[in-house]
């Protein structure tokens, strides 16, 4: 018997106005864990899913089940319980740029503990040292680098010991050696502490290397693959061969759909 998936996502549909549907219909599982990659277009719908898996927002119809338990993004109590058992790694760190890096990892155990403070300088000096940046405690986040911010915004993400760690765009902005370590530290957190990781990105060498698990959506949330890295790679289906492989031409179109250029202009046919 398949073992019970840790997140599922259940024909869910949903979008921000009754103009355009973001999710149509999508049925996933992420098992516990593994690191599953999501990869697809600019718009596909990858960000959003996470937050629908963390209640920001509710499906409009299908639902979202964390751990066996249907998520209610009504139900406060329950979103502040479920909340303690995941962290986010945001695209753009969403540090706090007027606090220290050590308040700013600091920040969700206070804000979900009663733990005393030399309780919270530990935790804290230890996220940081998994990520390479204890000596940096006392720093301002204007004095850090953006690699290194991205660094400091996982030790913040791993603080409660989540687990399930969901990385939004975390290879975004990065130079080559930023982009391994981040790569490396994925891999390396998910193993060592036994957490569920969803690593959304665009960037398919990097996911590819650290991934048990990828998936390959499309627009409205259309799943084109799924599978290992390996069986990714070596799909022979044109659309999931045009975005593994970088290529300019292919299924997937470069244009928005739109109609014809002469409406735009008021130019007769």
């Amino acid at each position: 018997m398949p073992a019970t998936p840790f997140i599922e996502i259940d024909h869910v549909t949903f979008g921000y106005d009754a103009t355009r549907t973001i999710l149509k219909d999508v049925s996933l599982k992420f098992p516990r864990g593994k690191v599953t990659a999501i990869l697809g277009g600019s718009g596909c719908g990858k960000t959003t899913l996470m937050r629908l898996i963390g209640g920001v927002h509710a499906a409009d119809s299908g639902r979202v089940v964390f751990d066996g338990e249907v998520v209610n993004a009504r139900d406060q109590t329950q979103l502040y319980r479920l909340r303690r058992r995941l962290g986010m790694l945001f695209q753009f760190g969403a540090l706090f740029t007027d606090l220290t890096v050590f308040e700013n990892v600091a920040f969700p155990i206070r804000e979900h503990t009663s733990l005393p403070e030399d309780m919270i300088r530990d935790l804290v000096l230890m996220k940081l040292n998994a990520v390479g940046l204890r000596g940096a405690a006392g720093l301002r986040i204007s004095e850090v680098s953006g690699g290194m911010a991205r660094r400091i915004a996982l030790a913040r993400a791993i603080a409660l010991d989540p687990e399930l760690i969901m990385y939004d765009e975390p290879f975004a902005g990065l130079d080559l050696i930023s982009m391994g370590v981040a790569a490396k530290l994925i891999r390396t957190l998910n193993d060592v502490t036994g957490a569920t990781s969803l690593v959304v990105s665009h960037d398919v060498p990097e996911c590819m290397a650290i991934s048990d698990h990828v998936i390959l959506l499309a627009t409205q949330g259309r799943i084109v693959a799924q599978g290992t890295p390996a069986e990714l790679m070596a799909s022979s289906d044109p659309e999931t061969r045009q975005f593994v492989r970088g290529e300019p031409d292919g299924p997937v179109k470069f244009h928005y759909p739109a109609p014809a250029i002469a409406s735009d202009f008021g130019i007769s046919a």
